[in-house]
């Protein structure tokens, strides 16, 4: 049994990895969700290489995940900026999971620098798994089950 059809994954999380993968990519698009949009900014902000923020840039548009627009400033050539996509805004809470795990396992010593916050109450919120009737489910309620007969079914391998 391979994990691959047509050289492309067939679990979620390789194919998103695929796209994601990297330290870079995560931190970027991190910034862009704080509202950075300015190759300036974001070089600055990450303290990254201007040839690799440019490649991870690019792959992150090549994703999907950010569109370049143009815009001038007046004296000033034209300059690109780089927001998210509606699929870069999905990965909102793939940071927020990502953050808040770092938080609890590798905290640092002062405390987090981002809390997660609901804009409606202004009261801290985690992540967590939601069920269809909008109801928290607990982890411990919840187990990664493989789709009968699909590429993840063990009961295939034989």
């Amino acid at each position: 049994m391979t994990t691959r059809t047509a050289n492309r994954p067939n679990c979620s999380i390789a194919r998103t990895l695929d796209l994601v993968g990297d330290r870079w990519s995560f931190l970027i698009l991190r910034e862009a969700h704080l509202g950075t949009t300015r190759f300036a900014d974001f070089r600055d902000f990450l303290h990254i290489a201007p040839n690799i923020l440019t490649n991870r840039l690019t792959a992150l548009m090549d994703a999907g995940l950010l569109e370049k627009r143009e815009y001038h400033e007046e004296g000033q050539r034209t300059r690109s900026s780089y927001h998210l996509t509606s699929a870069g805004e999905d990965l909102k809470l793939v940071l927020a999971a990502l953050q808040q795990w770092g938080d609890v396992h590798v905290p640092r010593p002062d405390g987090p620098t981002v809390v997660r916050r609901s804009t409606g109450s202004r009261d801290l919120v985690d992540v967590g798994f939601i069920d269809k009737g909008g109801n928290a489910v607990p982890e411990e309620d919840v187990v990664f089950e493989p789709v009968a007969g699909g590429p993840a079914d063990r009961s295939t391998w034989r």
